[in-house]
């Protein structure tokens, strides 16, 4: 006993194991404006409907062979589904217990025995009313959802850009290109994610590992474009730079530029704890600073310098092999490796362009 669907109308559910009130019951409503009844003799094939459909009032009698109409509204209430379905049950005004419990299980009305049709009509009103409100705070709640979804992402896409832009205004006072922190973003995503990190600390680390060198925006040109090796005195203070760019970015509201001013301060210890400028041994470096400390040698290592010929890969990996558990944690130097073949890939998309120092 199955009323045709009419178009967008109000779907409401019948489940009596008398046929005669399933009859009025289904005369009445299909007589309403907007709404279909569909009629089920048992618990167990209303359940089995809604595991696939979503109604929009559920009417149950109590006493019925098998599961109740008690048994029902608890099962109705357990599926997400039909959480929020308006529920009416059937019963005698003397039965206030079964209502009573029938109220505890979730439902939101009653309708008397004998029936009486004006009442079922008006009630039924009354909750597909309340369903309909419902739904349209639902899909406003939805609405606002994406609207926040896509200003975050918006937000997000304009500060990773600012980042990228700031680490490529620091390398206009040295001898690096900017597929020097290209690679190296990836490289450090691509050690991360051999690591075991989730995809959201995986971008992280991407987008906040160019500004590793901002700091040197606040190194002496004599110093940084210096075309030999630094003496000792040149060096200390060079190696100002991993605090001049935690200071640059460290008390930001932005979690992305916090990451990044940990990365720069921490991206030149030493897994054996001889590093600079503090001196912190294994896992008190952050995690971020020891990977980004891979990705950073390897890359300076395969690349020319001012005062160095580029290495061949094979001896720069044997070199990283080697300073494992001294310079680099053997963790991040295992996943650099079982990374190695994505990390080449991406040094043969990044090569450098012609490198000389860029008037300021």
């Amino acid at each position: 006993m199955k009323a045709a669907s009419n178009g967008h109308q109000s779907t409401i559910l019948i489940v009596d194991d008398d046929l005669v009130a399933l009859a009025l019951l289904e005369h009445l409503l299909n007589g309403l404006s907007g709404c279909r009844a569909l009629c089920f003799k048992s618990g167990e094939e209303a359940l089995a409907w809604c595991a696939t459909e979503v109604p929009d009032l559920i009417i149950t009698d109590h006493q019925m062979p098998g599961m109740t109409g008690l048994d029902l509204i608890g099962r109705l209430r357990q599926e997400s589904r039909t959480r929020e379905v308006p529920i009416m049950m059937i019963s005698a005004a003397e039965d206030r217990e079964v209502r009573y419990q029938a109220l505890e299980l979730g439902a939101n009305d009653f309708l008397g025995k004998p029936i009486d049709a004006p009442e079922v009509k008006v009630r039924t009103r009354n909750m597909l009313s309340l369903r309909r409100a419902q739904r349209s705070l639902s899909d406003r709640s939805e609405l606002l959802a994406e609207e926040v979804r896509r200003a975050t992402s918006t937000i997000v896409a304009r500060e990773q850009e600012i980042i990228l832009r700031l680490s490529r205004a620091a390398e206009y006072r040295d001898w690096e290109t900017g597929s020097h922190i290209m690679r190296m973003a990836h490289y450090a995503r691509i050690i991360a994610g051999e690591l075991g990190l989730p995809e959201p600390q995986r971008e992280a680390i991407f987008f906040a590992t160019p500004m590793h060198d901002i700091g040197k925006i606040g190194v002496p040109d004599y110093i940084l474009l210096k075309p030999g090796r630094l003496d000792d005195a040149e060096f200390a203070i060079m190696k100002q730079h991993t605090l001049i760019g935690h200071r640059i970015l460290h008390d930001s509201n932005s979690d992305l530029l916090q990451l990044a001013a940990e990365i720069a301060l921490s991206h030149h210890e030493r897994f054996d704890g001889s590093g600079y400028p503090n001196g912190k041994p294994g896992a008190a470096i952050p995690l971020a600073g020891r990977i980004v400390a891979v990705a950073d040698v390897f890359d300076a290592l395969t690349s020319e310098r001012p005062y160095k010929r580029e290495w061949q890969v094979e001896a720069a990996v044997a070199t990283m092999k080697q300073d494992a558990g001294t310079h680099f944690d053997p963790d991040c130097v295992a996943a650099f490796l079982q990374g190695l073949d994505a990390i080449l890939e991406v040094r043969g998309n990044f090569r450098d362009g012609e490198k000389v120092p860029r008037p300021i």
